[in-house]
């Protein structure tokens, strides 16, 4: 019988409506799939892990769910490689708002043997190479004006590791109207002056 975190029954619970049948449909496929696998919480949400390490992971947020394998890189499929390239989150398979929204269960299914398989044989992500020059981001020139008005804010910024930053930026910069792009800058700026990362509502709370 498989084994269920309770702490995952409520993340499940506690999760928008829409996203419940979404994460109950991927957990029970995975444990079919993969009757070994050990639930756990990490970063404040629902991972699987196999043979002692992460295989696939899942999340729900206000308007989407996302599932993603921890070594989706080295996966056969070209969609989930190229998305390992790019993502910013820990999603492989885009926004999930729906049942109809996820891969057939025939594909899924696949998916999870060949992520068991990459761990039975042991196989790790390769090491990333440490940068030799500090990664640059292009702040716009508003931005850069509205930290110069906030002291505070900017110290923060400073002292903000390049993820951080990037994650801000690209939200803010993401805006569909001059009107959003005002209203998320005044936010960014009470959360950054606060020491909270972009995504501070998700995060571990001790």
């Amino acid at each position: 019988m498989a084994k269920k975190d309770k702490a995952m029954d409520a993340y499940i619970n506690k999760s928008a409506d829409f996203a419940k049948p979404i994460l109950n449909h991927l957990r029970q496929l995975v444990h079919k799939v993969c009757p070994e696998v050990e639930e756990k919480m990490k970063w404040s949400m629902p991972h699987f892990d196999y043979k002692g390490e992460m295989m696939c992971g899942m999340a729900a947020f206000k308007q989407h769910a996302s599932f993603g394998f921890w070594k989706a890189a080295l996966m056969k499929d070209p969609v989930l490689i190229e998305s390992a390239k790019t993502e910013v989150a820990m999603g492989h398979l885009g926004k999930i708002t729906s049942l109809k929204d996820l891969p057939g269960d025939k594909k899924l299914t696949a998916w999870i043997k060949e992520a068991m398989e990459l761990n039975d044989k042991g196989i790790k992500l390769p090491a990333k190479a440490k940068a030799t020059e500090k990664k640059e981001l292009a702040v716009p020139d508003y931005f850069t004006k509205a930290l110069a008005k906030n002291k505070k804010a900017q110290k923060v910024w400073d002292g903000f590791a390049y993820s951080h930053k990037k994650e801000y930026l690209q939200w803010i910069t993401e805006a569909k109207t001059e009107t959003t792009r005002e209203s998320r800058m005044a936010t960014a700026l009470e959360w950054i002056a606060e020491g909270k990362g972009r995504n501070w509502k998700y995060e571990k709370k001790k």
